[in-house]
């Protein structure tokens, strides 16, 4: 049984992210979307949160039930590998991706020459959205409906006006 290892803060799960998460599933026996937990990040939404969410998004996929999300910290590969993947997942939206993750890639295949970097393109109709940015558009009153499920839409309208983000928060 083949897995592959998809990494990301997916603070919050966007329909880009389940976009991959689609296509990876269409290439593997068993997913595994993987939270990264930094210490010295503020997230929007708590690993628990996190989980929950992506979670919500596989019931949404075909072969969704051959997908798993899990936390991890420290380094990427050692995670993949922990999970038994062969290969690590990351999505590519435009050329300044595709720099930063030739560089990851590179440095990932020194350090486990064992697992192989696969780069999934993002469909034209989800490449502009970043988590990023969505956290900020919604911060500031804007309409996010159109990069998140309405799901993740429902959490984030909630996290909202509990106070959970500010229009000041900062990217990551």
């Amino acid at each position: 049984m083949q897995c592959a290892f998809y990494p990301g803060s997916f603070d919050p799960p966007t329909l880009g992210h389940t976009a991959i998460i689609g296509r990876a599933l269409k290439l593997f026996d068993r997913l595994v979307v993987a939270v990264g937990v930094h210490p010295s990040k503020s997230p929007m939404f708590s690993d628990d949160e996190r989980l929950s969410m992506l979670r919500d998004e596989f019931l949404r996929l075909e072969g969704g039930e051959r997908a798993e999300a899990i936390l991890f910290q420290g380094l990427t590969v050692e995670a993949a590998r922990k999970n038994g993947a062969i290969c690590i997942i990351r999505g590519l939206r435009d050329a300044g991706d595709l720099n930063y993750e030739m560089q990851l890639a590179g440095m990932n295949a020194q350090l486990a020459p064992d697992i192989e970097t696969i780069f999934v393109a993002a469909s034209l109709g989800t490449a502009h959205i970043t988590a990023t940015l969505v956290r900020q558009i919604a911060s500031l009153g804007g309409d996010v409906s159109a990069f998140v499920s309405p799901a993740v839409l429902k959490r984030m309208q909630d996290k909202i006006k509990a106070g959970g983000i500010r229009p000041n928060s900062r990217p990551e």
